[in-house]
Order: structure tokens, then sequence, then C-alpha cells
């Protein structure tokens, strides 16, 4: 049993961690497109956009609703990365505790 709840938790700690990498590329992606630096008519670069913004709307869209207006600042993305570092130091404590 312990073995399987071992794994699990290794399992969501990866997908925690790839999620915190998508975040950021996510916020990359706004500010590249912010400075003009990519062109966003460009087919790929569309595909990766939408890709992005389909993985981490779900996730930023309620804490937008929460968090303050800071104009064209969004805190959105730090605070889900405080949420994630939160939920992997405690899924952490929990694995080294079984």
């Amino acid at each position: 049993m312990h073995a399987v709840l071992t794994s699990l938790i290794e399992v969501i700690l990866m997908a925690l961690e790839l999620y915190w990498y998508v975040i950021l590329a996510s916020v990359i992606m706004s500010w590249l497109v912010a400075f003009g630096v990519v062109n966003t008519y460009n087919p790929t670069v569309r595909t990766i956009m939408d890709v992005i913004y389909r993985l981490t709307e779900p996730a930023l869209r309620p804490i937008r609703r929460v968090l303050p207006d800071f104009g064209t600042v969004d805190l959105s993305p730090i605070a889900l990365w405080l949420i994630i570092y939160f939920l992997m130091s405690v899924l952490r404590k929990l694995l080294f505790a079984i």
C-alpha cells in the first residue's frame, strides 16, 4: 500500500512541477506578445499560445476574480505559483512521512 501511495504522490508532484513550467511559459509568451517580439499571426505561434491558454486559464481565472485589478500587471501566475509551491511542500512532507 505504501508503494502505491508513494508512487501516486510522486506522479502528482511531477504533474505540479510540469504545470509550474507551463505557467512560466504562459508568462513568457505574454511578455513576448506584449513587447511585439513574436508574430501572433503565425499559425505555429498561435497554436502554442492557444495550448498554453487552454492549460493555464482554468486555474488562473478564479484567482483573477479574487485578486484586485492592478492594470496591466497580472499577479495571478505568481499567486498560482505560490499555491503550487505550497501543495508541493505538503506532498513532499507527506511523502517523507510515509
